[in-house]
């Protein structure tokens, strides 16, 4: 499976996107033909009101919930080609996610929380990258403390530092402040806007804070399943002095 994106290809591509659930009261859409063209190494706010099908969005694009109509094409490979076992496996290798709550494993330590998706990629150096990705965040003095140890910006740098381990090409990222104080969480949107631009990879944030949503390339806005605003950061013409 060649997993590379063509040269000036898209990193993200959806045609004609839906997603259908059933319930007591009949069919629900949740997300309703959605068309969508992301640029490698992007960043991208994913704003709109709660309902708007902004999580369920980046469940798809994820690779842990599959879509009832349309396509979805991450780094140029089809998940309509992938059994569940392939897609897996491609989201191990290649996708970075952060959640609101940080999913630690609570018997594992900080150390042991980031090398599992390593060992699972069947990395040798599991522990070593590790060990190298909580000191990036600021844990290197915190490698053998238990999630019950750690306060909760501590927890989501731990979180962040497993997510960027495997070098992913799209990270998504669901509301990660939303258990954070003001000050813990600007902190932590420092740091992974930091990791991101060393990275660069693609990163799609899920969020209800405007102003942290402008801090993205692009801000695409969603209600009722559909795409209704999409704009682009427009940068500051450069003063020339001559």
């Amino acid at each position: 499976m060649n997993s590379a994106p063509a040269n000036n290809d898209a990193m993200i591509r959806l045609d004609a996107l839906t997603l259908k659930l059933t319930s007591a009261g009949g069919e629900v859409n949740i997300l309703n033909g959605i068309d969508l063209a992301i640029d490698p190494g992007a960043t991208v706010g994913i704003v709109g009101p709660s309902g708007s099908g902004k999580t369920t969005l980046m469940m798809v694009i994820g690779g842990l919930e599959r879509p009832t109509g349309g396509r979805v094409t991450v780094a140029g490979v089809d998940y309509s080609g992938l059994d569940e076992d392939a897609l897996a496996r491609f989201r191990r290798d290649h996708v970075g996610i952060v959640f609101q709550s940080f999913h630690l494993l609570p018997t594992m330590n900080a150390l042991e929380n980031v090398a599992i998706p390593l060992e699972f990629a069947g990395r040798r150096d599991a522990f070593e990258r590790a060990r190298d990705g909580l000191i990036a965040v600021g844990l290197g003095h915190r490698l053998d403390h238990y999630p019950s140890q750690l306060s909760g910006g501590e927890q989501q740098r731990v979180a962040l530092a497993r997510a960027f381990a495997v070098e992913p090409r799209l990270l998504i990222a669901d509301e990660p402040t939303g258990n954070l104080d003001q000050a813990t969480g600007r902190k932590i949107m420092d740091l992974m806007f930091s990791l991101q631009a060393k990275a660069g990879t693609t990163m799609l944030l899920v969020t209800h804070d405007p102003a942290l949503a402008e801090r993205c390339d692009r801000v695409i806005e969603l209600a009722d399943g559909r795409v209704v605003g999409d704009r682009r950061r427009t940068l500051a013409p450069v003063a020339v002095h001559g």
